[in-house]
């Protein structure tokens, strides 16, 4: 078995568009199950839509346009990827978070390439692994895990070679913590965002202030108030996600600083802030399991 360790980049833009974003770049270390370097795989791609990078993500990756430019198209940089992954007879994909791996499926849709091969393998989201075994809520970047870990950081941050090189150290070092029965997932589709999520968690939040028992239609009720726009397939997942939220016990929100001396109110820390307020999700493409199992038959992938 080998660990694959992925990293993408993606033309992401601080601007509302209705053009997808791309994947840009693909960086991916290959591990052997002794969790030793046996290659790499490095490539930019050049992007359908926006293939003039925006400054923001300029900045971000240090990638440059006439790099960018001169770089093949998605179909066959993918393709190569995947000659390459199939140099190993088997392989598990390690990620920072999921969203790498919901944009190589929406990437591969998007150009009409087959997808049951991603939406067939398994992976370790390695954010949620290290949230898990060091007691964390909030997400972190892995820069900041390498530096909890004492790991020196290397490369370009935002790269995604170098990102998937110190993935590949977190990994290392958190590797004997991974409950392989639990730990492993796969894409799943998802139709509401993570904004939708939690505002179904902020409204039983709001239900339990009031003291009111909360019930699916009230939640309904509030998300429509909110002209969330709820189709079939969302409202059985938001339900889904619903079922599994309201049996927690809901968190109380942390006080509210106090003022210093001279007025101004302190900035609280991320630890002080309320549940989402300090939420770096992004919509990440999986489903919690239970909110998996929680789904109606014909719902689940």
């Amino acid at each position: 078995m080998d660990y694959i360790i992925l990293d993408i980049e993606f033309n992401g833009r601080k601007f509302a568009s209705d053009k997808p974003m791309e994947v840009i770049e693909i960086g991916a270390v290959r591990l052997n199950e002794s969790l030793q370097q046996v290659d790499e795989f490095s490539s930019l791609i050049k992007p359908v839509y926006f293939s003039k990078l925006n400054s923001f993500i300029r900045e971000k990756t240090g990638i440059a346009q006439e790099d960018i430019d001169v770089a093949k198209g998605c179909v066959p940089i993918f393709r190569a990827f995947r000659e390459w992954l199939d140099r190993s007879e088997a392989c598990t994909f390690v990620t920072w978070g999921g969203e790498d791996m919901k944009r190589i499926v929406l990437d591969t849709r998007m150009h009409r390439m087959d997808d049951a091969y991603w939406l067939q393998a398994d992976y370790y989201d390695l954010l949620k692994i290290y949230l898990r075994t060091r007691g964390l809520t909030n997400d972190v970047s892995v820069e900041k895990a390498l530096e909890e870990l004492g790991i020196p950081a290397q490369g370009t941050a935002h790269r995604a070679l170098d990102d998937a090189r110190m993935t590949a150290e977190i990994f290392r070092s958190v590797f004997p913590e991974i409950q392989p029965e639990t730990d492993a997932r796969r894409y799943k589709d998802m139709y509401s965002n993570a904004k939708e999520r939690r505002m179904v968690k902020n409204a039983l939040r709001g239900l339990a202030v009031q003291k009111v028992q909360p019930t699916w239609e009230l939640i309904a009720e509030k998300l429509a108030k909110a002209k969330v726009d709820i189709n079939i397939k969302k409202a059985a997942e938001l339900k889904a996600y619903y079922d599994v939220e309201v049996e927690k016990p809901i968190k109380p929100r942390p006080p509210r600083p106090e003022r210093t001396p001279d007025g101004e109110q302190p900035v609280a820390s991320a630890e002080d802030q309320p549940d989402g307020a300090a939420d770096t999700e992004a919509d990440s493409g999986e489903v919690d399991a239970a909110v998996a199992e929680a789904l109606p038959e014909g719902e689940r992938q």
